[in-house]
């Protein structure tokens, strides 16, 4: 913040620490307010990196709705997080924006433990409408009265639990608001202007008395209260898009235009004196007011730091990513067999299928935010011939677990899951790391997993379980790993072999996926054996046998929890077989692992060279 001898960079933003600040405001000043927010989340953001474009779409629809409720008494939940950060800045959090995802320091999305104002923790999507309910089924039993709001975009509407909520809602007749943050499409003039009329009719006491008192009045008459409900259903249907939503028992709102700060603040003090559920359709655009963002919003959804004025950032490392040998691997498999399709639940940039859905758009299924969908969309197509290919991230995998052992593994169905972002993923946080998968898969019959411990081998391991007749995942972590160039052919593994890449004495460590490389330096140091395993499931147990006799120690290694992992399954072999061996396990701890770079996280889980070579060593002292 600039001293008291300069003027103030954002003259007005540095008035409003809390909703408090910013309610007393007149409302011609908001716009401007809006102005300085906007040009403060991107001067922010472009030093610290993070998610940019979502948050810069709802910077009015942000302010509204703090500036109309009386927020953190009556609950304001935000779906997901990423377009929360307008919300942490008017709400006590300015001052430590710089701070955002490092370790330590702001979380990327919403939590409750960060302030009072995040009244509900966000790091998956459409949990808001479901979440806001719950608030407003309390609030009634307790006798207390309170407003309960739900803002979720419209990927977010895509998930069927969202809709759950809406059935559910409508049917308890709450008292809960509804925003849809429509960003995919614009307003035209016309339109806008009919809309905006609509919407401020609709919302208006006047019209709903009118609408309520005559239905009163005229309800009395024989047969004319019907043709009042038909009358009035028919004109929205015709003039508006809402008529799913009063079907679902809510009295539809919109589309209005979300950077419309007069029109917002008005049409929210109107739904707030209504009763009952309510749902209000706000159209914004994503990366509002930032060229670059606006002109590509899918590339500033999370962006790396980048210059403030241009735009630019980095669009890579530099180094293969796990993701780009996905990319290479599902074109060329895709290449060679036409039964090949991929499947992705809204993640086509993140999970690597660009190149795949130019190249084979006829066997590209984007589902939305529909993971149980994706999964048994696979399951219906392996029933039928098809090899389906499902491109997922191993924490947006754990929503479709039923779906994974019921619809796929129960069937013993042919399908391959490419599961990205395996392990620790850094400034994403413990709401995106995949450190569950080996745990939660390992259990279920017929579904093989696989790791690879670099590039190379991804690719080679995903043609190996591709090839491999019944459901197989293969899980891989986010970024690059130590740069082992992938060959161009589409090779196989045999099934179910791990590798000695170096044989030592005394101690084997059993490396599986990314820690192979960690596991080297160790393996150096202690003239040990390295053990690369590369699967999971099938354990290559002959190998683990052949260890057993000649090792004094075996050390599992993984980046997944630790309970249930691939270490236990190598325990589980040693003691039901009764084998004369020594166990020490290094997995991620019983706990989450906060934010922070993934190298801070590794070392927060005690998954660093001098750890693991102390703890070994103790061992082999004891």
């Amino acid at each position: 913040m600039s001293s008291s001898a300069e003027q103030p960079l954002y003259p007005l933003l540095e008035q409003v620490d809390y909703p408090d600040d910013l309610r007393r405001l007149p409302l011609e000043k908001l716009p401007l307010l809006a102005q300085e927010l906007r040009e403060y989340l991107v001067e922010v953001v472009s030093r610290t990196g993070g998610h940019l474009a979502a948050g810069l779409g709802v910077v009015e629809l942000t302010i509204a709705l703090h500036y109309v409720f009386d927020t953190p008494r009556d609950r304001l939940i935000w779906d997901v997080g990423h377009q929360a950060y307008p919300h942490k800045i008017l709400t006590g959090r300015r001052g430590r924006m710089e701070s955002l995802r490092q370790k330590g320091g702001l979380s990327g999305f919403l939590r409750c433990d960060e302030s009072e104002y995040d009244a509900f923790g966000a790091g998956h999507s459409s949990t808001s409408i479901g979440a806001a309910l719950g608030m407003a089924v309390a609030a009634r039993l307790e006798g207390i009265r309170r407003e309960h709001i739900a803002v979720i975009g419209d990927g977010a509407l895509s998930a069927g639990m969202a809709f759950e909520a809406l059935n559910h809602a409508g049917a308890l007749d709450m008292d809960l608001l509804v925003v849809l943050n429509d960003n995919d499409m614009s307003i035209s003039r016309p339109v806008g202007a009919v809309s905006n009329y609509l919407a401020r009719v609709l919302s208006s006491r006047f019209y709903n008395r009118m609408r309520e008192g005559s239905k009163q009045v005229l309800g009395v008459v024989p047969g004319v209260r019907d043709l009042m409900d038909r009358w009035e259903e028919h004109m929205k249907g015709m003039l508006m898009p809402g008529t799913l939503f009063e079907e679902l028992g809510f009295n539809y709102i919109g589309p209005i235009d979300g950077h419309d700060l007069p029109m917002l603040v008005q049409t929210l003090q109107n739904m707030k004196e209504m009763e009952g559920p309510r749902f209000l359709h706000v159209v914004t655009r994503k990366g509002k007011g930032f060229a670059p963002a606006e002109g590509d919003p899918c590339f500033y959804h999370g962006v790396k730091p980048f210059d403030p004025e241009t735009g630019e950032q980095q669009r890579g490392s530099g180094g293969l990513t796990y993701t780009a040998v996905f990319s290479d691997w599902v074109c060329d498999a895709a290449a060679r067999d036409p039964r090949l399709v991929a499947i992705t639940p809204a993640m086509c940039e993140g999970s690597g299928l660009v190149r795949f859905a130019r190249e084979y758009p006829d066997r590209y299924f984007d589902v939305g935010i529909a993971e149980q969908h994706a999964v048994t969309l696979a399951a219906g197509m392996a029933c039928d011939g098809l090899k389906p290919v499902v491109a997922i991230y191993s924490t947006f995998l754990q929503r479709a677990y039923d779906q994974l052992i019921h619809d796929v593994a129960l069937q013993n169905l042919d399908v391959t899951f490419a599961v990205d972002r395996a392990g620790l993923v850094g400034g994403d946080g413990p709401t995106h790391a995949g450190a569950y998968d080996l745990s939660y898969a390992r259990c279920i019959p017929n579904l093989a997993v696989l790791a690879p411990a670099d590039e190379a081998e991804c690719r080679v391991l995903l043609q190996t379980a591709w090839e491999h007749e019944g459901p197989a995942l293969v899980r891989y972590p986010r970024g690059t790993g130590p740069g082992t160039q992938p060959a161009e052919g589409l090779e196989a593994l045999p099934w179910g072999k791990g590798e000695i890449r170096r044989h030592g004495r005394g101690v084997a460590l059993l490396c599986f996926g990314s820690l192979v490389t960690l596991g080297g330096e160790v393996a150096e140091e202690l003239d040990a054996t390295l053990v690369n395993m590369r699967f999971i499931k099938p354990l290559d147990e002959a190998l683990v046998r052949e260890l057993t006799a000649s090792h004094r120690l075996l050390v599992t290694l993984e980046e997944n929890a630790l309970m249930g992992g691939a270490g236990s399954a190598v325990a589980e072999l040693v003691n039901n077989e009764g084998l004369e061996a020594s166990l020490l396990q290094f997995g991620l701890p019983d706990r989450y692992i906060e934010q922070g770079t993934q190298a801070e996280q590794l070392e927060e889980a005690g998954l660093t060279r001098e750890r693991l070579l102390d703890a070994i060593r103790r061992r082999l002292s004891s």
